[in-house]
């Protein structure tokens, strides 16, 4: 049987667990796939694809400048490899790789959307690359109902063409950690004689809402003097005006900052409770740290965004608060803090909630996709 040539085209990635997962899970006996990484250096990935032997490619990019060159070297790798399908993922990859596969006459041409109304609410200029990535593929991947509504409602894109595939986890890797790297990353990060935890794995931006979540912690050291924050993924635009943010509202030994852990399974064992609060319903396109704080057994406090409103319930699964609100995110973490029987609750009814996030399920929904 002739298997079916896939490449991916990727923008601006080092570590990503979803496309190691789709690497190896992906039917070997029916696809041949393959990677082009666009980066301004390598990357964790593109390592982790030679190594398993995956045929990959790097191209050294660096933005807006690099695009005649990128596109020209896209351009003939894609003509190289002759695949029947390319599925591109992030923005530059989007333009770069549907552009070139376009020019080529490659028949099906696939983009998952990894942002929703980023790009209305900050960037309106940027819609326009948008809606030429809407036009040039076949496909289009939204990863959640909130995304479709966006492709649909504000894009005009046809129902048609729209895929609706939520992410998939490998669930069984958040509840197989070994004690040792749990004590061994308190201690690393100063977690040792803290307690609660109270844990944040988002980049520094300002939809993210964490500006919201630092007087809501300051709130919580009247009760909890041992308390910490630790705020991962400590990078981005917004960094300068949630240090000092942090600078003004907390001493030094009261938060800590990390800016990237490459064990992220184990980093949500070192949370007592997991806090995310973007600012409103519709800006966060999936959310993958709802599904993995519930994956990991942490009792979260959430605002409704992304996915979250397709499967986050008040107090079933979370604690759901209002956007923008510290005095009800404080409120909120003291409630779980001081009900352990509501905790096991959302501790057990979160990780019921999150089985449809399955890796094979979302295998079997690209697989599909790709005959």
């Amino acid at each position: 049987m002739t298997k079916i040539k896939i490449t991916y085209i990727l923008s601006n990635i080092d570590k990503a667990f979803a496309f190691e997962w789709v690497a190896e899970q992906l039917n070997k006996e029916q696809f041949k796939l393959s990677f082009i990484i666009l980066n301004s250096k390598g990357s964790y990935l593109f390592n982790w694809l030679q190594k398993k032997g995956v045929e990959s490619y790097f191209i050294e990019h660096h933005g807006k400048k690099s695009y005649p060159n990128t596109f020209f070297n896209t351009f003939r790798l894609l003509q190289k490899i002759n695949p029947s399908i390319i599925h591109t993922h992030l923005f530059d990859a989007n333009l770069i790789g549907l552009s070139a596969a376009k020019l080529l006459g490659i028949k099906k041409r696939i983009y998952t959307r990894h942002h929703s109304t980023y790009h209305h609410e900050y960037f309106p200029h940027a819609i326009k690359w948008d809606k030429l990535s809407n036009y040039l593929s076949t496909d289009i991947i939204a990863i959640s109902e909130n995304v479709k509504q966006v492709l649909i409602e504000k894009e005009n894109v046809s129902n048609q063409k729209i895929h609706l595939i939520h992410h998939g986890f490998d669930l069984k890797k958040f509840n197989k950690i070994s004690p040792g790297l749990i004590v061994k990353l308190k201690e690393k990060y100063n977690l040792t004689n803290h307690t609660p935890v109270i844990g944040v794995i988002s980049r520094f931006l300002d939809l993210k809402g964490i500006q919201f979540i630092i007087p809501a912690f300051k709130q919580l050291l009247s009760q909890y003097p041992n308390a910490k924050l630790v705020l991962a993924n400590a990078t981005g635009p917004y960094k300068s005006k949630i240090t000092n943010l942090l600078q003004q509202e907390l001493k030094p030994h009261q938060y800590q900052t990390i800016i990237f852990e490459p064990n992220l399974f184990a980093l949500y064992q070192l949370f007592d409770l997991y806090v995310h609060v973007p600012i409103n319903n519709h800006i966060e396109a999936f959310g993958q740290t709802y599904v993995e704080a519930l994956a990991s057994g942490v009792p979260s406090v959430f605002t409704l965004s992304g996915v979250a409103n397709d499967f986050i319930e008040h107090r079933k699964n979370a604690l759901v608060v209002d956007y923008k609100n510290s005095e009800e995110i404080y409120q909120a973490i003291t409630t779980i803090l001081s009900d352990k029987e509501l905790s096991n609750s959302l501790i057990e009814n979160g990780k019921k909630s999150i089985s449809t996030f399955n890796l094979t399920l979302f295998i079997q929904k690209l697989e599909k996709l790709y005959v």
